[in-house]
């Protein structure tokens, strides 16, 4: 039986445009994974609210991963069958990966008074902050501020980072840096959560997965290193993040969902041909 072929991706900076938010050049490459019937796993440090409203634009019906890994969310009878779980009253079964959001804001607490005036946190901030931080409209920064397993914050001086990092790691949590903020989170990263939906899909369709991930960040790195095509796509200004660095690692020729495109087409050609 042919493998079959699943796609996880990034979302800011990698399928949206960074400064735009926008998927308008990735069209073409989209089309193509419906087309094929390949599923498109939206795998994001962005809140489950937040991607839920990005799945409903592109008419997403597939599993996705939210606030790095923290959880997976799959519509319900997606496998047929019941995933262990949490129940909530929602159209989801989650698989929870986390750390609980009290225990981050407390330690983030607790390392703010160490280092006071040197970061902040979204916990701290209001829905204005966010907006504009990230460039979001009010409406979508309420979305964002909605976290549950992961907490993004902002460092004014990034040569204290190690020390952060440190205190993070002494209370048993960890630190990564996505394309906007840095993140402070449990155990939980995307890399666990994309393994753990891969065995999902094998054992669904009784066959082996081909998997592509997609990502511009170092806070993709654990997906790219779990999946057998990892992609990264350029940052704004044509580069790449120099700290990806993963064995078999494709370069896609553009930035955010213009190199996102190039990527999908040439690797979903050549794995179906």
């Amino acid at each position: 039986m042919k493998a079959r072929i699943i796609v996880f991706t990034d979302l800011d900076g990698t399928l949206l445009d960074h400064r735009t938010y926008s998927f308008e050049p990735a069209q073409p490459a989209l089309r193509l994974l419906r087309q094929k019937g390949i599923p498109l796993i939206i795998c994001s440090s962005k809140t489950g609210a937040e991607i839920e409203a990005v799945r409903s634009i592109l008419g997403n019906t597939h599993p996705f991963i939210s606030e790095n890994g923290g959880a997976i969310f799959i519509p319900r009878g997606y496998f047929h069958r019941k995933i262990a779980g949490p129940e909530r009253d929602s159209p989801y079964e989650v698989i929870e990966l986390r750390t609980p959001y009290l225990r981050l804001r407390e330690v983030l607490s607790r390392i703010k008074e160490r280092l006071p005036g040197k970061l902040r946190g979204f916990g701290d901030f209001s829905i204005e902050d966010i907006a504009k931080h990230t460039g979001l409209p009010e409406e979508e920064a309420v979305l964002a501020k909605q976290r549950e397993y992961d907490e993004p914050f902002v460092l004014e001086d990034v040569s204290i980072l190690e020390k952060i990092r440190e205190m993070a790691q002494a209370a048993g949590l960890n630190i990564t840096q996505g394309g906007r903020f840095f993140h402070l989170t449990g155990e939980n990263d995307k890399g666990k959560a994309a393994r753990l939906l891969q065995a999902m899909y094998a054992e669904a369709e009784g066959s082996s997965v081909r998997s592509i991930g997609l990502g511009d960040s170092l806070n993709d790195l654990a997906l790219l290193e779990a999946v057998d095509f990892p992609v990264i796509v350029q940052k704004p200004g044509g580069h790449y993040d120099p700290s990806v660095r993963v064995h078999n690692l494709t370069y896609a020729p553009g930035e955010g969902p213009a190199g996102w495109r190039e990527a999908i087409i040439q690797l979903v050609q050549h794995l179906s041909g």
